[in-house]
């Protein structure tokens, strides 16, 4: 069985995920009990901060850098979390033994301001500590999406600038993404392109995106849209092997006539893109740059 469509975050349907316990404010509770108040500020108005990790061979990947993410977005709102570095870990970690997970482990970590006592938007208004969420699921993205590529649509929605919404802060506002996402989906694609406001290419909706060019891989810049940490570990380990990395403007035109492309993120890792609004790349198949980039990120983290 399959979930999730065939987007970036589609998976492999699990049965041992019926009987998961998810973390929730200190306790351990079956999924299908674990709610919180509809008052709740990340319920009443998107108002948190989320992580999402992967577990591959009893290893976390990237945690550090995942928990620097994670404490840097609480700052930048204002957000208490109640909780230390070794805190946040030890809720991770005590999930995962809970579940006695070891292995091909999806996590969500989940942080909002809390219940409010009226459904606004003022923080002032909130009468309860953090609302603390962990869920940890198994997951494999979904082999056929992975084997003939994704489909991209280039959405008419845009990325934002850093004073209108950052979208290096990993909000649960993630209203923008969705629209340009349900494009794509009506236009028969798997993702979302986004452009920036410039017009130049930014990310997809949930997956950071690269065109390859010869040998060289470029990414953009992330001026305008969220810096992904597997995209960094994939820039880290293709320079670690005497490839050129770019963090630069493109464009569609590039785009369009690139020698491959691929989109990276923490459930799919590094997939092919094959076709971008109806235009075939190259040859329409996953390309052998984009496999060197795949082993070498694996390499890189552990998980080949």
């Amino acid at each position: 069985m399959k979930a999730g469509g065939q987007s970036a975050q589609g998976y492999q349907m699990d049965p041992r995920n019926d009987k998961v316990l998810v973390y929730l404010n200190g306790t351990f509770v079956p999924r299908n009990e674990a709610t919180v108040s509809l008052f709740d500020a990340g319920f009443v108005v998107g108002d948190g901060i989320w992580e999402g990790l992967r577990l591959v061979k009893g290893k976390l990947i990237s945690l550090e850098a995942h928990l620097d993410r994670l404490f840097e977005g609480a700052k930048a709102i204002d957000l208490d979390i109640g909780l230390d570095r070794a805190g946040v870990v030890k809720v991770i970690r005590d999930t995962l033994d809970a579940n006695a997970m070891t292995d091909g482990v999806h996590l969500r970590l989940m942080i909002t301001r809390g219940v409010k006592s009226t459904p606004n938007q003022d923080p002032r208004c909130i009468v309860s500590g953090p609302t603390i969420s962990c869920v940890a699921e198994y997951k494999s993205p979904l082999p056929e999406a992975k084997a003939r590529g994704y489909t991209l649509f280039t959405s008419t929605f845009r990325t934002t600038p850093p004073d209108m919404f950052d979208m290096r802060l990993n909000s649960h506002s993630r209203l923008n993404l969705i629209q340009a996402l349900i494009q794509a989906i009506h236009a028969g694609a798997d993702e979302a392109l986004m452009l920036d406001p410039r017009g130049f290419v930014a990310s997809c909706n949930s997956t950071n995106f690269f065109i390859v060019q010869g040998r060289e891989i470029w990414t953009s810049s992330s001026l305008y849209s969220f810096k992904g940490i597997t995209q960094g570990n994939v820039i880290a380990a293709w320079q670690a092997a005497g490839n050129v990395a770019r963090e630069c403007d493109f464009t569609l035109k590039q785009v369009y006539t690139a020698d491959e492309a691929f989109v990276t993120g923490t459930l799919g890792g590094v997939t092919s893109v094959t076709k971008v609004d109806g235009r075939i790349i190259a040859d329409g198949k996953p390309g052998a740059v984009t496999k060197q980039a795949s082993d070498l990120y694996l390499k890189l983290v552990g998980a080949l």
